[in-house]
């Protein structure tokens, strides 16, 4: 099975910083996982999208793009309360 790079986008790695430590490891543990696998099980695609995904991490959610060229491209993590704005 082919490995995906994953990546941060710089609005991401924002969200990243502003979390607590424990959830930070907790995010980027989640993340590391959709290397192996970008469809997880529990991701659900977003509405409107081709591409677009989630996956939750505890009260936070991580928006990415599965891109056909083995990237997965991080877009937001933020509380779920505010993702979808």
């Amino acid at each position: 099975m082919a490995r995906y790079a994953v990546e941060f986008r710089r609005s991401a790695d924002k969200d990243l910083r502003r979390l607590a430590p424990t959830v930070q490891r907790r995010v980027l543990l989640a993340a590391e996982t959709l290397a192996s696998n970008p469809r997880p099980s529990g991701c659900r695609k977003l509405q409107g999208s081709e591409n677009a995904f989630r996956i939750r991490v505890g009260d936070y959610r991580i928006i990415y793009l599965w891109m056909t060229w083995l990237i997965v491209a991080i877009e937001r993590v933020r509380h779920r309360r505010e993702v979808y704005r």
